[in-house]
């Protein structure tokens, strides 16, 4: 099975991948802007996201030949691969299992040391979305601020909320597959695990995704990093500094 993405411009391959419970759509403007400065832009959706396909297995060793299999399927013989917290763990295991086909790596706001689980409200929250009775974007947003108070994270959320039918309103995301999951969205990349070409981390001031102790992990995994801090961003760094995040990257891929 393939993934879905969005593919835009000409240029050089650039492959982006989207967070937990996000998805390509999240990355669209970033990704335009990317194209157009000579780029051939892939939005990919990963497995139980977005518009990909559904599937009971989700752990980075599989998300990892996803994304394998959908360089194969496009011909890509080398990209650029940019991945945001969830996407910047897979992108950082397929970069070391497949350093042939990474050139330049990019990860924002994630280190490559395991995480507790810390999605729980959100996970409760969007399980208590009752679309027998939610038919609006409004009432789910209203139902779901009991669980997350923050209206920007409620945004990126509600992101997946779709019309399945007429009248009828649905979660693109496969909720049940990625709750039973839920602990493999932190795990540490492997030991062995290393990646020698360039590499950029990007993190935001305000998050603690990526504290100074992990500067140290991440030079043990990727030997030729520039690890740089985003202004004004937390988590969602590229959602929430995005001029200032663009051009880091841009600078990053362009040299």
């Amino acid at each position: 099975m393939k993934l879905h993405s969005n593919i835009l411009g000409q240029g050089k391959p650039f492959v982006i991948l989207h967070g937990f419970l996000g998805m390509s759509d999240n990355w669209k403007t970033l990704g335009k802007k990317f194209s157009e400065e000579g780029f051939e832009v892939h939005l990919v959706d990963q497995r139980n996201h977005g518009h990909s396909f559904h599937d009971d297995n989700f752990d980075y060793e599989t998300l990892s030949e996803d994304l394998r299999h959908y360089f194969e399927a496009y011909d890509l013989s080398e990209a650029i691969v940019l991945g945001h917290s969830m996407g910047g763990k897979t992108a950082m295991l397929f970069a070391t299992q497949n350093p042939n086909l990474v050139s330049k790596l990019i990860v924002a706001d994630i280190s490559p040391r395991f995480y507790p689980i810390h999605h729980d409200a959100i996970l409760e929250g969007l399980s208590s979305l009752d679309f027998s009775e939610i038919k609006s974007r409004g009432a789910a947003d209203k139902q779901l601020a009991n669980y997350v108070s923050d209206f920007g994270t409620r945004q990126f959320l509600l992101k997946n909320l779709y019309w399945k039918e007429k009248g009828q309103l649905a979660l693109r995301m496969n909720l049940q597959v990625l709750k039973e999951n839920v602990s493999e969205v932190g795990e540490a990349l492997p030991l062995h695990a290393k990646f020698e070409k360039e590499t950029l981390f990007l993190r935001g001031d305000k998050s603690e995704y990526i504290a100074l102790q992990d500067e140290t992990i991440i030079k043990q995994h990727f030997s030729n990093v520039n690890i740089v801090t985003i202004a004004n961003a937390g988590h969602w760094l590229h959602a929430e500094n995005p001029d200032d995040f663009f051009d880091v990257v841009l600078s990053f891929v362009k040299l």
